[in-house]
């Protein structure tokens, strides 16, 4: 799998953006929930009683209980309008929109954690191949250095010595390897449950191999374009506005506890008569209304709901200008990191250059004569780490890139 693919299907199925995605519809069954105060009801309702003769009053002088008194029963359906709400539906749809503009960004924040997680990890895994193939570039130098130098000790020039060195050398060198293959097989590990893939049954590491490799591409950036860009693009910050909107519809809602609600309704009903003998005498009419109710005193219940709200809204407003400065301090301190990586992967580029030089020469000058085994196991080690330094640069400029564009919002998904 590639890099592409992989974020392709870190985007489908990682169980964060599928949890964001929920909390999507889960939005959306509120603003249908907010609407529903808005819109007219309809209500049926029907009833049908036993009662026992004993507990049936009668009118003095007639003590005969009608069939219809034992069997009361009444059916009706109602229409009723809420009217007047004192501002408490309008802000609850107002508070539903806003509702949906924050899971969205919700999601676009999740969205974004999931790429930047995803391509940490491909790095990463990019790295250990890298740093396998140089563990492994390194045994194959010592190897052939431990043949020279036995066949220089079967034919006397060399002491046993040269040779004992040689091998503690490529024993030294075999555990860094093994490593670095154990980073390999956990970092994909690590990535596949970034992809959400199940195989099941799986007893074995997985089999799925990451194709890539770590490269350097140059990026001309600037530190102050690039918090222009967070400020403009980070969900983040919108996320903490809307917060903060929100709380002001709370306000709006809450406020309504001090004005009467207001409904209307119309009916149509059918029910038996009370002293009729057939259970199936029955008269019908219909019905037309208004009801009405404030609260003239509530225990100060709407105050204490209105000063909540207003802290609630004075915490938003806080956590907004602090979600600013945090945004201003990560771009800060990742373009920090992008140049430091920057700078540390030119310095190593030269300083593999030399390392290779030195081991040639090392090489050259032992086989003439003029040079010892010390010299050319030396030049060796110093190539294997310069080669694994420059790796760890190039992956640390590939990560911290990845994480200068999270930072600027440049991998954020506008529509979810």
């Amino acid at each position: 799998m590639t890099l592409e693919q992989c974020l392709a299907l870190a985007l489908q199925q990682n169980p964060d953006i599928l949890k964001a995605q929920e909390e999507l519809r889960r939005t959306f069954g509120v603003i249908v929930e907010a609407r529903a105060e808005a819109l007219p009801k309809v209500q049926a309702t029907g009833y049908i009683t036993r009662i026992d003769d004993d507990f049936i009053d009668t009118f003095p002088g007639a003590p005969v209980v009608a069939n219809n008194q034992k069997n009361p029963w009444e059916v009706g359906v109602e229409v009723s309008q809420l009217v007047y709400s004192g501002g408490r539906v309008n802000a609850a749809l107002r508070a539903a929109r806003i509702s949906e503009e924050i899971a969205k960004r919700q999601f676009q924040r999740a969205a974004a954690d999931t790429v930047l997680n995803v391509r940490t990890a491909f790095y990463r895994i990019q790295l250990a191949q890298a740093q396998v193939n140089v563990r492994e570039q390194s045994i194959k130098l010592l190897e052939q250095q431990l043949k020279d130098v036995q066949h220089r000790f079967e034919a006397g020039t060399v002491p046993r010595f040269n040779v004992l060195r040689a091998e503690v050398e490529l024993a030294n060198a075999r555990p860094p390897l093994i490593r670095a293959q154990n980073d390999l097989r956990l970092g994909r590990e690590q990535l596949v449950r970034l992809l959400a893939i199940d195989e099941q049954p799986r007893t074995e590491f997985t089999p799925i191999r990451f194709q890539g490799a770590l490269q350097y591409e140059p990026r001309k950036v600037e530190m102050a374009d690039a918090i222009r860009q967070a400020l403009e693009r980070r969900p983040e910050l919108k996320l903490v506005e809307q917060q903060a909107a929100l709380r002001h519809e709370d306000i709006a809602a809450a406020r309504s506890g001090y004005h009467p609600e207001l409904s209307l309704f119309a009916g149509y009903g059918v029910r038996n008569t009370r002293f009729g003998e057939q259970i199936d005498d029955a008269f019908h009419g219909w019905t037309v209304g208004a009801r009405a109710s404030w609260n003239i005193f509530d225990g100060m219940l709407t105050r204490g709901k209105i000063k909540q709200a207003e802290a609630e809204l004075g915490r938003a407003e806080i956590e907004q200008d602090d979600t600013r400065r945090a945004i201003e301090l990560e771009v800060r301190q990742a373009y920090s990191d992008y140049v430091q990586a920057l700078e540390l992967l030119e310095a190593q580029k030269k300083t593999v250059e030399q390392a290779e030089e030195s081991l040639r020469l090392a090489d050259a000058r032992f086989k003439a004569g003029s040079g010892t085994q010390l010299d050319v196991l030396s030049a060796q080690t110093a190539l294997t780490e310069a080669r694994s330094n420059e790796v760890v640069a190039l992956h640390d400029y590939n990560v911290a890139l990845a994480k200068l564009e999270r930072a600027t919002g440049a991998t954020v998904r506008q529509d979810p």
